[in-house]
């Protein structure tokens, strides 16, 4: 599963797994795919330093990234506690009223509430960007479109290619536009932020838009022939990361919501604004029903959102309370039925692959012989 980018990178498969936990980045590396760290839950530039160090002595040498979520467009003076106080009351008590109802214990006194979304915040992640450049990270991606220019001048400066997402061929052209070297095509099926256009439509589509640059296909891939009909539409790569959340080496807070998410079926994803005020795919849930439910309050904005629920969430995953639990999650869920290591979805990936192309070469050869 080798293209021109891969050769570029350095790695075996043209497979950038995106991953929040540090011991499956550095698995797919090691497995000949190319390792992706998210960064957005470090708020605290030590943590990031010191996840970086565990990638660094445990990735054998091989080439890792990381991804960031920035706006392109810089906000000056603009506070964590500016943001908190521009979330509604009425909000906060709906949080409340739902938790209260579904009886979520509460966090014990002085007990930290677990991961604030305040990685969307261009400060937290320009000190991000500080830790990580003194590694030698070979790929930053940022999901929340094209970084500022000077960020892509600071990466390109130091041999650092820059990926962003695309959720349109308009997006794609932006980032082409903006001296990016890799369009991420994000389908309609991916976990986490997406637009509205499908895979197949999309990679295409975003392929012609920004020729000669690669692309790499994203949103509902998890199998070997998924990956062989993506590079078939043009991609030179892809670019995964629900089918990692049941791997043996990821880090998820609830054996409850590990068994949630191996008997879920395709179709118990949901396209919601209930986690950070932007339409984000995740197992639906009551939680999700009760945020998308006309008669609520509806989400707030990003990251109003993000900020308001993140106390929440932390209950919802300590206490394992099973109607609310979810997590961002892809349609591709349907086909993760059990727990494996890094390494046997990529054995899983390049036999699927190697079929694939092997079926299709035999097609091709009847037609020929006709």
């Amino acid at each position: 599963m080798q293209t021109e980018l891969s050769k570029t990178l350095g790695v075996e498969h043209a497979v950038f797994g995106f991953t929040p936990f540090p011991a499956v980045a550095a698995a797919i590396s090691r497995a000949g795919g190319f390792g992706v760290l998210g960064a957005v839950r470090y708020t605290a530039p030590d943590e990031l330093k010191r996840d970086l160090d565990w990638i660094e002595a445990n990735v054998d040498g091989k080439p890792y990234g990381l991804d960031v979520v920035m706006p392109a467009k810089k906000v000056e003076g603009v506070t964590e506690a500016d943001v908190e106080a521009m979330i509604p009351e009425s909000h906060r008590q709906f949080v409340k009223d739902t938790l209260t109802r579904y009886g979520v214990p509460e966090l014990a006194e002085g007990e930290a509430s677990g991961w604030r979304i305040t990685g969307w915040m261009e400060q937290v992640a320009r000190t991000q960007l500080d830790v990580a450049f003194d590694y030698p990270i070979k790929l930053l991606a940022n999901a929340l479109g094209s970084p500022p220019a000077d960020v892509i001048d600071r990466a390109h400066e130091q041999d650092v290619l820059v990926a962003a997402l695309a959720g349109s061929a308009r997006h794609a052209r932006k980032h082409a536009d903006a001296g990016i070297d890799i369009v991420v095509a994000q389908g309609y099926e991916a976990g986490g932020h997406t637009g509205e256009i499908a895979s197949m439509v999309l990679t295409p589509d975003v392929v012609d838009a920004v020729d000669p640059l690669p692309v790499l296909a994203a949103g509902g891939i998890g199998s070997g022939r998924q990956v062989a009909a993506a590079l078939a539409l043009g991609a030179q790569g892809v670019w995964l990361g629900s089918v990692w959340l049941t791997t043996t080496e990821a880090e998820l807070p609830s054996p409850r919501l590990i068994e949630k998410l191996l008997a879920a079926r395709s179709g118990d994803t949901v396209r919601s604004r209930a986690l950070t005020g932007k339409p984000a795919r995740q197992l639906r849930t009551e939680w999700t029903d009760a945020w998308d439910d006309p008669d609520g309050p509806g989400a707030l904005p990003m990251p109003l959102q993000g900020l308001l629920v993140a106390e929440a969430v932390s209950r919802i995953q300590k206490y394992e309370v099973e109607p609310l639990l979810g997590t961002p999650v892809g349609q591709i869920v349907g086909r993760m039925n059990s727990q494996r290591s890094v390494q046997a979805v990529f054995d899983d990936l390049t036999r699927g692959f190697e079929k694939a192309v092997d079926r299709v070469n035999r097609i091709a050869g009847r037609s020929a012989e006709q």
